[in-house]
């Protein structure tokens, strides 16, 4: 499990280099803040959680359980659960807004769909509206 990195994952890279394309650039990460989201614009209130799909349980995808050790398995995967969604409501109960990408979310796939919901709602998020007439 050493492996398994806490920070700067494929999909938050791909994320991260997503919002710099998008000139959504200004986020800080790891913010000291409920959760640590792994992006947060903290003037603006705004944070985004990369979950992988099998730590953290992904209701999309379903990924499957261990089928040894169960015992030490399901109780840790519903901490896992719990301490997000405690997360997500003590961000929100401080005028947090959230976002929760999923790593499911992330593949070839799902990637273009995903960024064309987010994107926008960010930009309406952190006062980065492009003018009507722009042809950047």
């Amino acid at each position: 499990m050493r492996g398994n990195k806490g920070k700067d994952t494929k999909p938050e890279m791909l994320v991260r280099a997503k919002l710099r394309e998008e000139g959504l650039s200004g986020y800080r990460l790891q913010w000291h803040a409920p959760g640590r989201p792994d992006i947060a614009y903290p003037g603006k209130k705004v944070a985004l959680f990369i979950n992988g799909c099998f730590w953290h349980r992904c209701p999309r995808c379903k990924p499957s359980m261990p089928k040894s050790n169960q015992e030490y398995w399901i109780p840790k995967f519903e901490r896992n659960v719990e301490r997000d969604r405690r997360n997500v409501e003590a961000l929100e109960a401080d005028g947090w807004r959230v976002h929760v990408i999923w790593e499911c979310q992330l593949n070839k796939k799902n990637r273009e769909e995903t960024f064309s919901r987010l994107i926008p709602q960010l930009r309406v998020e952190l006062g980065r509206m492009i003018p009507p007439d722009f042809e950047g």
